[in-house]
């Protein structure tokens, strides 16, 4: 059966974010794995961390409680994402999940010229989002994650589905997300 990784970063109890992706989540189908970033507690890299780390990876030593974001990301098959729009970016909780799934030996390996190499079995990944106002020229989440994807993990295929506008007086808050869940159904990304 196919895995599907899902990574939430939603943490308000009413996203629409969220709502969202359950949309995709449906399309997706598979064992449905989640990740809510709002109830774990992924600590950032500091120097203790970033040593141990090294140290494990150094050995070849994969049992530590650190790598099973990045074992889970290797592991899937398709993967979601759900993160709004904040910032220009993301929820930082999303970042410290990646600095976590970015690990030499699990997620990707350099070649002997220098250029990092895939060790993930998932080929396409979605990115959801949601946002107060407009996100074009301005977004820098979906394009980290999608240069990430190509240049790190051997995901050639990504897809950013998304609502915007919806704080914006006026907006049709309800029409917007149905449109965005209309341009996942006429996807043929799933």
């Amino acid at each position: 059966m196919k895995k599907t990784l899902f990574i939430n970063a939603c943490v308000r109890p009413e996203s629409r974010t969220r709502k969202l992706a359950q949309h995709a989540l449906d399309r997706m189908g598979g064992e449905i794995t989640e990740v809510d970033l709002g109830k774990e507690n992924i600590q950032p890299l500091n120097l203790e961390r970033l040593e141990l780390r090294n140290a494990l990876q150094e050995k070849g030593e994969f049992s530590h409680e650190m790598f099973r974001y990045a074992k889970a990301f290797a592991e899937a098959d398709e993967i979601l994402i759900a993160a709004p729009f904040w910032d220009l970016t993301f929820p930082a909780i999303l970042r410290n999940y990646i600095e976590a799934i970015c690990v030499q030996g699990l997620t990707f390996y350099y070649t002997e010229e220098g250029v990092p190499a895939s060790l993930c079995r998932a080929k396409k990944l979605a990115y959801v989002m949601t946002a107060g106002g407009p996100t074009e020229g301005m977004d820098f989440g979906f394009p980290y994650v999608d240069t990430l994807c190509r240049g790190f993990f051997g995901i050639e295929k990504t897809a950013c589905f998304k609502a915007e506008m919806l704080d914006v007086i006026g907006v049709d808050v309800e029409g917007a997300l149905q449109k965005a869940a209309d341009d996942i159904d006429h996807s043929d990304f799933f």
